[in-house]
């Protein structure tokens, strides 16, 4: 019996131990995963564009196939490369880091160009002839993914940064959770986004209470404008996380004079509100100088990257993969 009962003991230690495991692996997966929130939103942002001109009924098909695709990206090609370089080459990630924070800072400064300086750039690429939809949509898919790619290469390498660290195992365990559960955030946010019109549709011409068809209603004129504003927080996303990776990435490489000023500029502007506002105003001032160092930074890479990296990629790639 009593052998029993230290059996009993043991296996209810083991138990306890999993649980606080799968706690931590669930705490750090959602700190980690929360560091990526500029990279997130704009994934969220760029994604429903690939559903555009398609019958509602591909739609769903689209983004599911599309979110396979980005799981795929994650946890098979991703994670083991990020945990090979935490494991083996740590001093890696800051320079990647730094160079996904320099992606970041292009694309979003090239959106406010294309915003303050609207000009008609389109080329027509092949997947964008009118052909077989089967076709299409695989090309569509295709390149949603190939997108995907890099921002996910950008929010794994931001949450495994963000790991503290531990065993092998934990790290990937914690890791493979960011991955699982920001794909499922972001296509599972672009799977309503997507289909809110059509919801809203439906309730303004097939609702039997006033309210639902007035709801309708007012589904169908907001989401434009949803859609609009979700561009300009991604995009202001983008620019304070690029910016900040940036700052942060020249301070762990000894250069820390801008990072220290920013710190010191966003301390005295919140100290210069009430008390109880301080925290708050300090993290908006230090967002915002983030922000703006990045949008500056973009604006210096927006002509090496169109004029230098984009003809390069054209001549060994096609014009497809400058695309």
């Amino acid at each position: 019996m009593s052998g029993l009962l230290a059996l009993l003991d043991d296996v209810a230690g083991i138990a306890k131990v999993a649980a606080a495991s799968v706690d931590d692996v669930a705490a750090q997966a959602l700190k980690a995963g929360s560091k990526a929130a500029g990279a997130v939103i704009d994934d969220a942002a760029v994604t429903p564009k690939y559903v555009h001109g398609f019958e509602a009924s591909r739609e769903l098909p689209i983004i599911w196939r599309i979110a396979k695709g980005s799981l795929k990206n994650k946890l098979l090609y991703l994670l083991p490369v990020g945990l090979l370089l935490a494991n083996f080459a740590p001093w890696a990630i800051a320079p990647l880091l730094m160079l996904g924070g320099a992606y970041l800072c292009f694309e979003g400064a090239e959106k406010v160009y294309h915003a303050l300086v609207p000009h008609d750039d389109h080329v027509v690429f092949p997947e964008d002839a009118p052909g077989d939809p089967a076709h299409l949509e695989e090309k569509k898919a295709a390149g949603a993914i190939k997108t995907d790619f890099i921002l996910s290469a950008e929010i794994m390498t931001i949450a495994l940064a963000a790991i503290p660290p531990s065993n092998f195992w934990m790290e990937a365990a914690t890791l493979a959770l960011v991955g699982v559960m920001i794909t499922v955030a972001v296509y599972g946010s672009v799977a309503l986004i997507v289909k809110a019109d059509d919801v809203g549709l439906f309730a303004a011409q097939n609702g039997r209470l006033g309210v639902t068809r007035t709801l309708g209603r007012w589904l169908v004129r907001a989401m434009p404008g949803f859609m609009k504003l979700l561009t300009i927080v991604g995009t202001a996303a983008m620019l304070w996380v690029g910016g900040s990776i940036i700052i942060h990435g020249l301070e762990e490489l000894g250069f820390g004079w801008l990072g220290h000023h920013i710190h010191d500029w966003a301390y005295a502007v919140g100290h210069a509100v009430p008390a109880q506002w301080t925290a708050v105003v300090e993290w908006i001032a230090k967002a915002a100088m983030d922000g703006v160092f990045g949008l500056a930074l973009g604006f210096l890479l927006i002509p090496v990257a169109t004029k230098v990296i984009g003809p390069i990629v054209a001549r060994f790639g096609g014009a497809d993969a400058a695309h």
